[in-house]
């Protein structure tokens, strides 16, 4: 069912330590068990897998649990070994996990939503479970008692959800390309602020509540570094795929963003430098094709790929300049998920192939 990969040392890309090919359907959301070698996968195929890993270097399933549904989205807290997990019919189902990962049991059941459930968090200081769904509904229940705590109605239906729990804000990310803030009470919440900057919907979002910034992916296949904490509104482009950005993790230790796209490419972008916000693409000077056929790399500014910059700029752009401040990778599979576990320093990414590979970051997240 895995086949193990014979990693190769002292090589500065991500290393494929496993591969995981044993669904019937595309696998829509994995997660690594952390402090384990274990995965967690939900699949289209209504199936719930934990995959360990065995003497013989391969993964095999210690549980197989068939759903009545497709299995659209999970939730996984290693605290509690509580899974959440969403379905194409609306529902919520939660089990909790024995410590040897060989018996799961059911928790709580929430009808949730009027259609597919797009994004569920678990949220253990609050006991909430988040949720949106295809019906354009964004919803919290209390995970104790099962019961509906509020509701908002999203413009669009919402593919990107994160929430701090410091100071109860839920950033959803919808189909329209915008981002809105919440800020959520017991039972009610209210509208902070909305921003837009993507031209293709919202695929992704990933938080960093220590340095309080936002980022988001999109299908536009542009990812843009919004400054919550900073109170500026600064918004800072990154260009580095060439297809619809399908997941985002980011490495705190590191301050290092980790993306990757629907064609297989993984970039880590270092974000512990000072970017600048971002028409010459350098000094902000509208520039056609016709006043300038000069291009550049930017990457101070995002622009890892070349950009359009005018005859003056173009002159003035360093060597040093042009120091690219990310890293690209193949992963060799249309990605549909990506998960990092940072204790382990792996990631995981699951493909339109059908298979889970696990990768070793360690060499490029560091």
């Amino acid at each position: 069912m895995a086949a193990e990969i014979q990693p190769k040392p002292q090589t500065r890309t991500p290393v494929l330590l496993n591969k995981i090919e044993a669904s019937q359907d595309v696998v829509n959301t994995a997660v690594i068990i952390p402090k384990e070698d274990g995965v967690i996968s939900v699949s289209e195929d209504r199936t719930i897998r934990i995959w360990l890993k065995r003497d013989s270097g391969q993964y095999w399933p210690s549980i197989y649990h068939t759903m009545p549904d497709s299995c659209s989205c999970m939730s996984f807290n290693p605290e509690t070994r509580r899974l959440s997990m969403g379905m194409e019919n609306g529902i919520i189902s939660e089990f909790i996990l024995s410590e040897d990962y060989n018996k799961m049991t059911p928790a709580q059941t929430y009808q949730a939503h009027q259609g597919r459930v797009t994004v569920v968090l678990f949220v253990l200081e609050m006991e909430w479970v988040l949720s949106t769904g295809q019906d354009k509904n964004f919803t919290w229940h209390c995970s104790e008692s099962g019961t509906q705590l509020g509701l908002y109605r999203t413009t669009a239906w919402v593919s990107g959800l994160q929430f701090d729990v410091e100071t109860r804000h839920a950033f959803v990310g919808d189909y329209s390309g915008q981002v809105t803030i919440l800020k959520l009470e017991l039972d009610s919440c209210s509208l902070v602020t909305t921003f837009k900057g993507h031209t293709g919907n919202v695929t992704a979002l990933c938080w960093d509540p220590v340095q309080r910034v936002l980022f988001s992916g999109s299908a536009d296949h542009s990812i843009i570094m919004w400054d919550i904490g900073g109170g500026k509104g600064t918004a800072i482009e990154l260009q580095g795929h060439n297809e619809k950005v399908q997941g985002l993790c980011y490495a705190p230790h590191t301050r290092q963003l980790i993306s990757c796209s629907s064609d297989g490419g993984i970039v880590i972008w270092n974000m512990d430098v000072t970017r600048q916000e971002h028409h010459c693409r350098k000094c902000g000077q509208a520039v056609c094709g016709k006043c300038s056929a000069k291009r550049s790399t930017i990457p101070l500014m995002g622009f890892e790929f070349e950009v359009r910059v005018c005859d003056s700029c173009h002159e003035s752009i360093t060597d040093e300049d042009r120091a690219p401040t990310a890293t690209f990778h193949d992963s060799k599979h249309s990605i549909v998920y990506m998960h990092y576990e940072p204790t382990m320093g792996w990631l995981l990414t699951s493909g339109a192939d059908k298979v889970v590979k696990l990768w070793d970051m360690t060499p490029v997240v560091s």
